[in-house]
């Protein structure tokens, strides 16, 4: 995912791409990719009637089956509507072809069926595949035979950024060379960024860890993703997964390394003046990428840009760490050799970050995103809550009880914020954590959850999302929202915790103003040109179209004070479906992520 100013969004999408042949928008919005037989069922239907209206529930033959009022809700400001919500959830009759009538409107056909949410999940995994590095796509594992390419960047081997940046600092580069083969492209260009790769693959690891305890520890078991790995033996979402996790610690700098840093890099109203050389041991480097953005289309195998090593940075080393200590606890017993390779690397990391505790990311690199955080110290949090996950080590929960975790656990989850997924670590691992330090983290996250539940019922269209800020990437904002929500269900089985993340599913699925399913091959009306290299038919036929089950960075309510087809937009409106609009089309492993862990949780704990 690129991090660009917002405005340049207008000037990416003054141009809209002509849509595929789709059905026209319907008035009641439903999730297009159907409802769970003993699940909530809401739609919605914008309305500026202050009375209840009638409803009624048509099955295939178009009998009506059901039939109720609706619930006036009044303006919403995030959809610049005034709305009504259908809640037909008592209805429990499996089937497809069913409609929502209000009047002479009505919804697009829909299912009802016990597991709604499995194809969803298995489609989003398949996102991660395609986005492998350094191996041939081959045609027995995706979909289309079009979407098999050969493999890009291998190997992927690279020295250190050595010249002037966009600013004019002369970078002096390095005298080794790393070989970065593999992992998994970062979103729709040809880099592979460490803080973005981290805090994907802890999501896809901390669902591993959870499905147990959702009830379907065998939800990715071998053989139930299109892999090449499908028939090792082990999990599929682990051998997915480990993919990344191997190309994290590739990043590692070697022992007995000195490399010249420039200790000012992101600091903010500082520019570069000066070098020093420092013993990197243990560091890890932010990204592998090119030193210049290829073009629309380019598939991996046809990128020629130099690639670089970019410097190292106390961010991207914690990401490491973290996710390093979480591979050895969870291969343990899987490959114990594996597990003590990452475990290993997990603690060389964390002694280089206490050697060069801020040593902040540089964002003045052309060709790739800059991912700068000025604030180091979530990814120290997260680093030793799983550190002390995996080793139950005195040191590392004094760190997080220093930290402050156990009184405020955090509110959100990405990649420049890991607080949380730390406190969500250890509220539920096994650990030596002691009873009252895991009771407070629990309270204080179903705490958060219920906010989150309070935010839904405030908004028109049900999402435990409230406000009017739809940030870039608003689309994965809403999903980890919900992983909270899927963990606060854990604790305490709330069934209003489950439902909300039934909502923020339904509002990706379809049920949100524009009438769109966020994912691509999902419902009636779903996204289909993202801001992609290589899924670029939109851009070049004789590139494919995107596979299903690729999530849209969604509405960024910044389009609405820029140039261009989206301004004055509301909030949740402010979205196109235009392959150059990559601040709000463009695709991502982190955002993908979240959509596997509540699609996988949703399908685990149906029924419950």
């Amino acid at each position: 995912m690129r991090r660009l100013s917002p405005s340049l969004l207008g000037a990416a999408a003054v141009l809209l791409t002509t849509a595929a042949t789709q059905p026209s928008p319907a008035p009641i919005r439903i999730d297009q990719a159907g409802f769970e037989t003993r699940g909530p069922k809401i739609a919605v239907l914008p309305s500026t009637q202050a009375q209840p209206l009638a409803w009624t529930l048509t099955d295939a033959s178009g009998k009506t089956v059901a039939s109720e009022q609706t619930i006036p809700l009044g303006a919403d400001a995030a959809s610049g509507e005034s709305v009504h919500r259908i809640d037909f959830g008592s209805f429990r009759t499996p089937g497809t072809g069913y409609r929502l009538h209000v009047g002479a409107t009505a919804s697009h056909p829909f299912a009802i069926a016990d597991r709604p949410f499995a194809p969803v999940a298995t489609a989003a995994m398949a996102f991660f595949y395609q986005q492998r590095s350094g191996v041939p796509i081959l045609p027995a594992f995706v979909e289309r035979k079009d979407l098999a390419r050969p493999a890009g960047h291998a190997p992927d081997i690279a020295t250190c950024f050595a010249g002037r940046d966009q600013k004019g600092v002369k970078w002096p580069g390095c005298d080794y060379k790393l070989d970065a083969t593999g992992g998994w492209y970062d979103a729709g260009d040809h880099g592979k960024y460490v803080v973005n790769g981290g805090v994907s693959t802890w999501t896809l690891l901390d669902l591993h860890e959870r499905l147990a305890a959702f009830g379907d520890a065998n939800a990715f078991a071998d053989g139930r993703l299109a892999l090449p790995e499908r028939t090792n033996g082990k999990d599929d979402l682990l051998d997915e997964a480990r993919v990344e996790v191997a190309f994290l610690l590739a990043m590692q700098i070697p022992n007995g390394t000195k490399l010249a840093i420039a200790p000012d890099a992101g600091a903010a109203g500082k520019a570069i003046t000066r070098f020093e050389t420092i013993d990197a041991s243990g560091l890890v480097h932010t990204k592998i990428a090119d030193e210049n953005w290829t073009g629309i289309p380019t598939a991996p195998a046809d990128d020629h840009q130099t690639r670089f090593l970019y410097p190292p940075s106390t961010t991207a080393t914690l990401n490491m760490v973290g996710v390093a200590a979480q591979c050895a606890r969870i291969w343990r017993t899987i490959d114990p050799a594996f597990a003590t390779k990452c475990l290993t690397a997990a603690r060389r990391g964390w002694a280089a970050a206490l050697r060069h505790p801020n040593l902040l990311t540089s964002s003045d690199f052309t060709g790739s995103g800059g991912y700068g955080d000025p604030d180091v110290r979530d990814e120290f949090t997260f680093a030793a809550a799983q550190l002390y996950a995996t080793t139950n080590e005195p040191a590392f929960l004094d760190r997080v009880r220093k930290d402050g975790i156990f009184t405020d656990p955090g509110t959100d989850i990405g990649w420049g914020s890991l607080r949380l997924a730390g406190a969500l670590t250890l509220a539920t691992a096994p650990s030596d954590l002691p009873a009252d330090d895991r009771a407070s983290l629990r309270s204080r996250i179903t705490a958060l959850a219920d906010g989150f539940v309070a935010e839904g019922k405030r908004s028109g269209y049900g999402i435990p999302f409230g406000g009017t800020n739809y940030p870039w990437g608003s689309s994965s904002s809403i999903l980890n929202r919900a992983i909270v929500l899927g963990v606060a269900w854990q604790i305490d089985r709330k069934p209003a915790y489950r439902d909300a993340v039934v909502a923020s599913l339904d509002y990706i699925l379809g049920r949100n103003p524009l009438d769109r399913s966020y994912v691509t091959g999902i419902g009636t009306r779903p996204m289909q040109h993202p801001h992609h290299r290589f899924w670029a038919a939109a851009a070049d036929k004789r590139y494919p179209a995107p596979p299903a089950g690729v999530l849209s960075g969604g509405p960024n309510s910044a389009a609405a004070n820029e140039p261009g087809p989206m301004k004055g937009c509301a909030p949740q409106t402010c979205w196109i479906d235009d392959y150059r609009a990559f601040t709000v089309n463009e695709v991502a492993i982190n955002w993908n992520a979240p959509l596997v862990w509540t699609a996988a949780f949703l399908d685990a704990t149906r029924g419950r």
